[in-house]
């Protein structure tokens, strides 16, 4: 009896320490939505998660009088380039390195892995001043190309993918007649789904939220996305105050917070299943 009690005791435990996470974790996301609903005076003014005078102001405001269709059109331009870009190169990439033999195969993925290792924000300078001279600043051009040369981290999953897979599956398609391109598209891609749906999901969110790229390569409003919208559209001058509208920034961010939740859930278990399997083989 004793030992069922301590076994209780450490489950009821470790349950409540895990609610104290959670409530810490969603507490800004609760927050975010509150400040959505809330006026300027009673956001500057006042603490309480619960809004005294609840208000869709702000939300008729972003659909009225903000360009948001605009800002939309321009960062789903910049997903479905990098997605598409990034899937493309990176799996040919991870195909040749997975599944051809030639000399120099493990040197060439051991440069690629090493790249991994140089920040994001060290290359930027370098490539803002080569754009330039090409003529692609103020577009999406600067975001969207790289992406078709491959991406590092994404040729390293699904190589690892690709290796779990028998190469007998090759090798009868072959026999049969197909190219290596044709094994690549009807048996490698198929079986691949999840690797696939799991490089596309978090390419998707991590476009959806950046900020340091387009601050860099873009600058009129015509290519903005929302998350330099995010950061510009919501400030103004009042006479000689500078005023920043939290709660359109609070309820802007709150739309932006659903569409990447809903891509998890909607997929979480490929991104699951994508990133276990990933790892089969060495």
């Amino acid at each position: 009896m004793k030992a069922s009690h301590k076994k209780a005791g450490r489950g009821i435990a470790l349950y409540a320490v895990m609610i104290l996470v959670a409530v810490v974790m969603f507490a800004p996301i609760v927050w975010i939505f509150s400040g959505g609903f809330k006026t300027l005076t009673e956001f500057t003014t006042s603490a309480k998660i619960i809004p005294e005078k609840a208000t869709l102001e702000n939300y008729i405001y972003i659909f009225t009088q903000s360009k948001i269709g605009l800002y939309v059109r321009n960062t789903l331009l910049l997903i479905v380039g990098n997605t598409v870009g990034t899937l493309l190169s990176s799996s040919l990439v991870a195909y040749a390195l997975a599944r051809l033999e030639f000399r120099g195969k493990n040197v060439i993925f051991s440069i690629i892995v090493a790249t991994m290792m140089i920040p994001n924000i060290a290359l930027i300078i370098p490539q803002y001043i080569m754009f330039g001279k090409i003529g692609w600043l103020d577009s999406l051009l600067p975001m969207i190309v790289p992406s078709f040369f491959a991406y590092p981290y994404n040729v390293f999953l699904l190589r690892q993918y690709f290796r779990s897979i028998p190469k007998e599956l090759d090798e009868a398609a072959i026999m049969d007649g197909c190219s290596r391109l044709q094994v690549f598209s009807r048996i490698i891609v198929p079986i691949s789904k999840p690797t696939f749906v799991t490089i596309g999901i978090l390419s998707s969110v991590f476009w959806w939220n950046e900020l340091t790229q387009p601050v860099f390569y873009i600058n009129s409003d015509k290519w903005r996305t929302l998350t330099i919208a995010l950061m510009t559209s919501y400030m103004y001058t009042s006479g000689n105050a500078f005023v920043i509208n939290w709660p359109s920034i609070m309820a802007a961010s709150s739309l932006m917070i659903i569409p990447p939740m809903i891509l998890y859930l909607a997929a979480g278990k490929h991104l699951e299943g994508g990133i276990k399997t990933s790892g089969l083989k060495g």
